[in-house]
This record gives C-alpha cells, sequence and structure tokens, in this order.
C-alpha cells in the first residue's frame, strides 16, 4: 500500500471518529443507557486504534525507512529510539 493511500484512508477514519465522538457525546448529554454510552465509547477506541495503525504503517513507510537506509547511524539510532518510546508509551499498565 502507497503512503498516498495510507493518508487517504486516514482521513477517512478521522471522520468516522468525529462521527462517533458527536454521538457519544449526545448520548452522554441525553442521559442514555450507561450500557449503550459504553459500546459507543469503545467502538471510537477500536477506531483510534484503527488510525493509530494507519499513522504508524506510515510513519515506518517513509521516516523511518529513510532514517534506517540513510546509513547515518545517529539517524538509525533516532528511529529505534522513536519505536521503542513508542512501545513504551504503547505498554503502559494503569491502575
Amino acid at each position: 500500500m502507497d503512503t498516498a493511500d495510507i493518508k487517504r484512508r486516514a482521513l477517512h477514519r478521522t471522520k468516522i471518529i468525529l462521527g462517533q465522538m458527536r454521538g457519544l457525546e449526545k448520548q452522554i448529554a441525553d442521559d442514555a443507557y450507561c450500557m449503550d454510552i459504553l459500546t459507543q465509547s469503545l467502538a471510537l477506541q477500536k477506531s483510534l486504534a484503527s488510525l493509530n495503525k494507519l499513522i504508524l504503517e506510515r510513519h515506518l513507510r517513509t521516516h523511518i525507512a529513510d532514517k534506517i537506509a540513510s546509513g547515518d547511524e545517529i539517524q538509525q539510532n533516532e528511529a529505534v529510539e522513536e519505536l521503542l518510546n513508542l512501545y513504551e508509551l504503547n505498554n503502559i499498565r494503569t491502575k
């Protein structure tokens, strides 16, 4: 998949997320059934995860690939550090 297609899909996903967020806001304002609100919230979280995957894929195919292919040890180390930081951020445990 090329990066332009990934960008198009990511923009489409953001429109879906905006709609889901408006729906969630309306449910809360209307005092909807709590399970319905939770279901909408979880659907929104899945959509955000899908968007994150698209953004990560685009980053890997562009910036990370360029840094690794550069032959510059500093840029290669920056790429590795970015990915390690993302891994840590993704694996933070909450109480």
